[in-house]
């Protein structure tokens, strides 16, 4: 199956206003396969995007699904504002999804792997062994694999297995002597390499077996004496939405510490099967795990794509996308100090290495004259210089405060381990503000300079992780604005101490003020419209999602305004509508690199107002997050404009536009169209 053609979203319906915000998503999923499914990629890198594609689907069920189902089980009717039910949503999911995983899988097995196989490196089966090379494996299996494995048979005095999220199981029927039979399950160990390395002292060509096979293969020295059917391979995904009640919580730290341990026995959401699996089989499970028959995904081939991701760290460079060096911040090398009081600087990682922002901040732990630090972490990398920073910055005697916001989802048992290592430091650690999650990324710096103080400010739109740094785009300004600085400033205060500022001077600070201030902007636009004089938005975000935004940009088009939108992922907008967006263009680009900047471009009628930052256009970023956007210095606005937004007007070659009935269209016609990513590597 191909997807280069549009899939409709939504039916063409005139009173359709909105494209359902999970099919939103779905289509945004299915342009990371198209990455996939596209030859024109290397093959590792199709490999990595099919990785992506089933880790993206593990997330969404976990959390999206699962809330919808929870809707479903608790009679909640209400409609979703493209007017789907619940159960209506669930219904259009497993519509739009099977065909997708069909083709994903039939890339996968069809495509990838022999190819991959081509270039030395190849998946065997454990059947194709030889009997020399079996007995081989099976001795390593009873040293190495036996010993962790406990198979759990169902039965009157053994109740059905808990069976963990996203682990890999065998099932299987066992019958004793006496005629007795029941269901067994065997997990596949997460703790052991899946894909192992028949012959792992040498070099490539390199073969692997997988390790549900090999269990697979040995099931009779665990069942012995008795008679056993063919084991099928399955997989659960549960609900991983865990609600933290901050207000009833003393120790927010134990909260979330608990509510990690909750994920895993979270409600059952669905079931992967191996195609073939018995139905008497998919049946137990379903009994088991409370799950409907509409739950069952049938797949051909291997469960559990993302942990094939090893295949993607061989040493087959023409495989892969050539290596790419970012830019140095020559500015900033000497001493930013000095750069930053005369001008801010503006970085556009990954082009622009991240080195300089981690270096501003190693500067300041060091630099003498440096009395405080401050700064915000949402995700960070293993091993993090940031960390190994702001420890220093405390042993060389400055006050140190961080902003660690523990319930980034998926990334929280992480923030534990940091904030608990920051502490131990005597860094000051402060988990957020309660109720909202903090996500803005800033880092402020108070340097003593004669007889004066001066603050130095990073605000970036990514996170301080230097990994996701060099395949994220992001933008990130450095400045010592007196008025940036003085805002990010009352802002740590309001953060630490609770304290309230009336008004920031020049920051956009969600959820008090930021919504207000985007909707007067957008209205401004209109207004100069209605004027005829001249009317220009451009907004660069990750997502389209809120309702009352979305209407503003309706008005704003109808005004005359000229919009477009560079949405990465969900856009619940539909531009191109007469009479509703005719003056709404909707791009979306997905390649080498995860579109993460956010740019909010206000034309002004020739005096433009640019803002980047933190927060998308969703009702959580607007409302139930701590976001800022910051104005960019003057200085910059012709760099934004033409150097760094227009090469994404102009991009045809990963750029996807949207319909108006809501499915989206490549543009790309030839080898030879503009390559946004490319563009900028070699700029």
């Amino acid at each position: 199956m191909s997807l280069a053609e549009p899939t409709p979203t939504l039916p063409p319906t005139p009173t359709v206003r909105f494209v359902n915000r999970e099919l939103s998503w779905m289509a945004f999923n299915e342009r990371v396969l198209e990455e996939a499914l596209d030859p024109a990629n290397p093959l590792i890198e199709r490999l990595r995007f099919l990785t992506i594609f089933h880790t993206n689907l593990d997330e969404f069920f976990m959390i999206r699904v699962s809330g919808l189902k929870q809707q479903v089980a608790a009679g909640v009717d209400v409609l979703s504002p493209d007017g789907l039910s619940p159960r209506g949503q669930l219904q259009r999911i497993s519509d739009t999804l099977r065909p997708t995983l069909e083709a994903a899988n039939d890339t996968l097995h069809n495509e990838v792997l022999p190819q991959l196989a081509e270039h030395g490196a190849s998946v065997v089966r454990y059947a194709a062994l030889d009997e020399e090379e079996r007995e081989v494996w099976d001795d390593w299996y009873l040293r190495h694999v036996h010993p962790v494995l406990t198979p759990l048979a169902v039965g009157p005095t053994h109740p059905f297995p808990f069976i963990s999220n996203l682990s890999l199981n065998l099932g299987l029927f066992v019958t004793s002597s006496a005629g007795e039979t029941r269901f067994a399950r065997v997990k596949v160990p997460g703790m052991l390499r899946r894909l192992i390395p028949i012959d792992p002292e040498s070099a490539l060509p390199v073969r692997y077996i997988l390790l549900e096979e090999l269990i697979a293969a040995n099931l009779d020295r665990m069942f012995p004496g008795m008679k056993l059917s063919e084991a099928w391979a399955f997989r659960v995904t549960r609900d991983a939405d865990v609600a933290i009640k901050e207000d009833e919580a003393d120790d927010l730290l134990k909260v979330i510490q608990e509510g990690i341990r909750r994920r895993r026995f979270g409600q059952a959401v669905r079931l992967e099967v191996q195609q073939g699996m018995p139905q008497e089989m998919i049946d137990t499970l379903l009994e088991g795990l409370d799950l409907e028959a509409a739950d069952v995904y049938e797949e051909a081939g291997l469960l559990g794509v993302p942990r094939l991701s090893i295949l993607c760290d061989l040493d087959l460079p023409e495989l892969k996308y050539p290596p790419y060096v970012p830019r140095r911040g020559r500015l900033l090398a000497e001493d930013p100090f000095a750069t930053l009081r005369n001008q801010s600087v503006l970085l556009h990682h990954p082009y622009d290495s991240f080195n300089p922002v981690v270096d501003f901040v190693r500067r300041a732990a060091r630099d003498p004259s440096v009395l405080a630090i401050k700064q915000t972490l949402y995700r960070t990398s293993g091993n993090s210089p940031m960390i190994r920073a702001l420890e220093e910055a405390v042993e060389n005697g400055k006050q140190v405060a961080a902003i660690v916001e523990l319930k980034a989802r998926f990334d929280e048992e992480n923030n534990i381990v940091w904030a608990r290592r920051l502490e131990e430091a005597g860094v000051h650690v402060i988990y957020g503000v309660t109720g909202l999650k903090t996500h803005c990324k800033m880092t402020l710096v108070i340097r003593q300079e004669g007889e004066m103080l001066r603050r130095y400010a990073h605000i970036g739109t990514g996170n301080y992780n230097p990994n996701t740094a060099r395949v994220y785009t992001d933008l990130g300004l450095l400045t010592s604005d007196r008025d940036l600085t003085a805002d990010v400033a009352d802002l740590f205060n309001r953060l630490t101490g609770f304290a309230e500022p009336r008004q920031f001077r020049r920051l956009l600070v969600a959820p008090r003020h930021m919504k207000r201030e985007i909707i007067q902007r957008v209205r401004r636009e209109a207004e100069h419209a209605r004027h005829g004089r001249g009317a220009r938005l451009i907004l660069k975000v990750n997502a389209v999602t809120d309702p009352e935004m979305i209407e503003e940009l309706y008005e704003a088009s109808q005004a005359g305004v000229e919009i477009d939108l560079l949405v990465r992922g969900i856009c619940c907008l539909l531009p191109g509508v007469e009479g509703l967006s005719e003056n709404i263009r909707v791009r979306s680009v997905v390649g080498r690199f995860l579109e993460h900047s956010r740019v909010y471009w206000f034309g002004n009628a020739g005096k433009p107002e640019v803002y980047i930052g933190s927060a998308d256009l969703m009702d959580r970023n607007l409302e139930r997050r701590v976001e800022v956007l910051v104005p960019l210095p003057t200085a910059l606005l012709t760099w934004v404009r033409k150097e760094f937004l227009q090469p994404y007007l102009d991009d045809r070659g990963r750029t996807r536009e949207m319909l108006p009935d809501g499915s989206f269209v490549r543009l790309r016609q030839s080898p030879e169209d503009l390559d946004v990513h490319q563009h900028f590597m070699g700029s």
